[in-house]
């Protein structure tokens, strides 16, 4: 083969090389995005499994001198949360908010209210668990125990009514007289679309609130 039909062949190679390079790129980009898209599914089902790799949670209630934070247990979702009292939506970002603390705690009967996020996208699954703490509040049924750890002590409550509403029924947040306990969160459609709510019941003795001033607003 002659010098001449050497060079010619290399040239005739150039533009084959240079055509495979927007194939790969697209292969590689197709698969990113394949794993992208598997990743973001098990992102969004990562709550509805109740046991992820980490820390387990401790169900022994009998020493918790190390763990003095106020939180809920329900074991059936394998779930423990801590509450916050500010009134602020900035604390359904760290687990769930307790709504209207003057209208009741465990100490002191009343309507014990929390509210959490249903579903929250987090950046890894265990992520998305944490700001998703209520994701199965819909499987809590009647009979359900649900612990309550509130100032330095635990206090337990049997669930008695599972059941939506809309999201303008504001009167589950409403004052009582007997002491309760109202957990809450958007339907997995969106707040929109209503909320679901769990009544339940102290297996306690408790101190009967005082009534709300005159003219003062339940809600």
């Amino acid at each position: 083969m002659s010098p001449a039909q050497s060079n010619q062949v290399l040239s005739n190679d150039k533009p084959i090389k240079k055509r495979r390079w927007p194939k790969r790129v697209a292969l590689v980009v197709s698969i990113l995005m394949f794993l992208v898209g598997v990743y973001l599914l098990v992102l969004v089902f990562s709550p509805k499994v109740k046991e992820l790799p980490g820390s387990p949670i401790d169900y022994n209630t009998s020493d918790d001198a190390k763990d003095l934070r106020n939180r809920i247990q329900v074991e059936k979702l394998n779930l423990e949360v801590p509450y916050f009292e500010e009134n602020t939506p900035a604390s359904l970002e760290k687990g769930a908010w307790w709504r209207y603390p003057e209208r009741g705690n465990p100490e002191k009967g009343g309507n014990f209210i929390l509210s959490a996020h249903r579903f929250n996208l987090g950046v890894t699954p265990q992520g998305t668990r944490a700001k998703s703490p209520f994701y199965n509040l819909n499987e809590v049924q009647p009979g359900d125990k649900i612990k309550v750890f509130y100032n330095k002590k635990w206090y337990e409550y049997e669930v008695t009514k599972n059941y939506a509403v809309a999201r303008t029924a504001v009167e589950i947040e409403k004052q009582t007289t007997e002491a309760k306990m109202t957990l809450y969160t958007c339907s997995l459609k969106g707040e929109a679309d209503g909320r679901v709510v769990i009544d339940a019941k102290p297996l306690f003795d408790t101190k009967t609130p005082q009534a709300p001033e005159e003219g003062s607003p339940l809600l």
